[in-house]
């Protein structure tokens, strides 16, 4: 694992992935809230993402001026023809509404969700749930689909890669987040991940859904038990970087403990 993340975890490596819009934006006002656009967005090609992302981006060029000061109307106006599979420009725009909102409430995204940790928590799983509940109530109640919450078992993959990228501070990761330790982070599972862990014996878990990726994240804290999700970033590679190194049956092959190949 540490052998994959050293070759891999690699700023060069990024390219195509969403993270890669956060590096534009090194204001950590704006940053917080490409991320969380980005993150609700990744789910699709991921080219289609970016296309996405950018084409929101593009409508707000100063992200926190413009989620706070731009009234709910002439925010379903902006986005009036957007759509991302199955996020519609009026989801877009209740996301960015209730972003605003919580921004003008609590001081910044990082402070909305920090208040929601309490002391002794091993994981973000409540704090992710208090946090969506009030971002969703900031909204008008938007659509759960693009903020989803841990209390129903979801995994919650885009959320977590969200609080990766704003908590984790490396090569890959720009972070900028306090308050919230990269022990606590959980493992963005989605189902390309979940077969991977699966073969590579980090879980026998047949759905990928929270208890799986509270399984997985406790597997990977048996070797970095103060950044659980350090690996995360290079197992991904695996089905977008082409190349000998991203070799995905090369890879089992030599490292699942069956050999499995998938």
């Amino acid at each position: 694992m540490d052998g994959l993340h050293a070759r891999l975890n690699r700023r060069e490596f990024v390219h195509p992935d969403p993270l890669e819009v956060l590096y534009g934006y090194p204001d950590l006002a704006d940053r917080e809230i490409v991320a969380l656009l980005a993150a609700s967005l990744a789910y699709g090609r991921v080219r289609s993402i970016l296309n996405s992302v950018h084409a929101v981006l593009r409508r707000m060029p100063s992200p926190r001026r413009f989620v706070v000061e731009t009234p709910a109307e002439r925010l379903r106006d902006t986005f009036a023809d957007f759509r991302h599979r199955f996020a519609t420009g009026e989801q877009v725009a209740a996301l960015l509404l209730g972003t605003g909102r919580l921004i003008e409430r609590r001081g910044s995204l990082n402070a909305a969700f920090a208040r929601h940790l309490k002391p002794g928590d091993e994981t973000v799983v409540d704090a992710l749930a208090g946090f969506a509940a009030e971002l969703r109530e900031a909204s008008g109640d938007m659509d759960a689909h693009l903020v989803p919450s841990p209390t129903r078992g979801s995994a919650c993959k885009r959320l977590n890669l969200f609080l990766r990228w704003m908590v984790r501070r490396d090569d890959v990761d720009p972070g900028g987040w306090e308050g919230v330790s990269p022990a606590q982070l959980i493992v963005p599972l989605d189902v390309h991940m979940h077969r991977i862990c699966r073969a590579l014996g980090l879980t026998r878990r047949a759905a990928a859904d929270l208890r799986t990726a509270l399984d997985i994240t406790s597997a990977f804290r048996a070797f970095a038990p103060d950044d659980p999700v350090r690996y995360d970033f290079s197992l991904t590679r695996f089905g977008i970087r082409p190349g000998p190194d991203a070799n995905l049956d090369e890879f089992l092959a030599k490292w699942s403990p069956a050999g499995h190949h998938i």
